[in-house]
């Protein structure tokens, strides 16, 4: 889970090879372990909420300050399958302005289903830009009939006096049907005198939500190594996240159907700026950004002149009473991609 300022054209040299989106969908099919599946593999409630903790700590992954993705097109898609449990995870840009990204991912056995709408909204704060992940996190794990809602940190740039990316803010994993609760804090670790620190600090702790005030686990660590969980009966300590299995060695998607891939797919739409870039011909990429760019205002332009409304392909796109975007998926499940993350 990645954003990066989308209201800014940026120089084609500061951009990553890859789209928004495709940051986006690594968060989910890029990791060492299968932690999506095994949330649904826990034996009762207690580890099954403990185990989308984990998960949703698995998604913060470390920014890289000074370069973007590419900011998504109306309409992109992205589309990849992962791992030994079949993890098919589709991506949909269903809003420019504001930009609103949505994705559907299951599982081969059925027993996952994910629905993650994401919409960021910077705040200029003079020497920090925070920017607040608006929009709804659902997992779904049929076979226990229970629904968890995920919140996200809040990604905060650091301009002075050291410039640096960050996670902060709070976080909250709930599940109405077990009455269990997560509450997260992404924060600066304390330090002598108050000055210093680990800013990848993230401390927690998991309560039934009918009694606030009883804590079950203590949460503790750093969401870059290792955060540990402690019963808070019994003492006993665990580690609840491991950063190096799970997103230590990561493996590259390829493209195993070239024939299925859709013209929308983000490695199709700014393919040939991503070819330009890893081979550093800087001109190169700055034209073929340009024309992606140019492409897509043309397409806008010509849905304002008829009167048009663009409607997603993939998706229902709505707005709550509180602002949030919900995004709901048009099919029950998401078919194997052309698109893999080798096993």
């Amino acid at each position: 889970m990645m954003f990066f300022l989308k209201n800014f054209q940026l120089p084609a040299t500061f951009n990553l090879p890859k789209s928004q989106l495709q940051m986006y969908g690594e968060g989910l099919y890029c990791a060492g372990e299968d932690l999506l599946g095994r949330c649904a593999r826990g034996k009762d409630s207690l580890e099954r909420l403990t185990s989308v903790v984990a998960w949703s700590i698995s998604t913060t992954r470390p920014p890289i300050f000074g370069f973007a993705p590419y900011n998504p097109v109306l309409g992109e898609t992205h589309h990849v399958s992962a791992g030994s449990g079949g993890l098919n995870v589709l991506l949909e840009q269903v809003s420019h302005r504001p930009p609103v990204s949505a994705l559907h991912a299951t599982n081969a056995a059925g027993d996952v289903r994910l629905v993650w709408c994401q919409s960021p909204v910077p705040k200029f704060h003079g020497a920090s830009i925070e920017a607040a992940v608006r929009g709804r996190r659902e997992l779904r794990l049929p076979r226990h009939g229970e629904r968890y809602e995920v919140d996200c940190p809040n990604l905060l740039i650091r301009l002075l006096p050291t410039p640096s990316v960050e996670w902060s803010g709070d976080v909250r994993v709930v599940c109405a049907e077990s009455g269990l609760e997560a509450q997260l804090s992404y924060c600066r670790s304390r330090s002598f005198l108050g000055f210093g620190g680990d800013a990848r600090c993230v401390r927690g702790r998991v309560f039934r939500s009918a009694s606030r005030d009883e804590t079950i686990y203590e949460i503790d660590g750093f969401w870059d190594r290792t955060v540990s969980l402690k019963d808070v009966s019994t003492g006993e300590v665990s580690v609840l996240y491991d950063a190096q299995r799970a997103i230590g060695k990561l493996t590259t998607p390829v493209v195993q159907d070239h024939k299925g891939l859709a013209p929308s797919e983000s490695a199709v739409v700014w393919g040939e700026v991503s070819d330009a870039l890893l081979k550093k011909d800087w001109e190169k990429a700055r034209q073929a950004k340009r024309r992606v760019e140019d492409e897509a205002r043309k397409l806008a332009k010509e849905r304002n002149e008829k009167g048009e409304v663009w409607t997603p392909k993939h998706f229902s796109l709505s707005q709550n009473k509180n602002g949030e975007w919900e995004c709901w998926p048009l099919e029950e499940s998401v078919p194997p991609a052309p698109i893999v993350v080798p096993s």
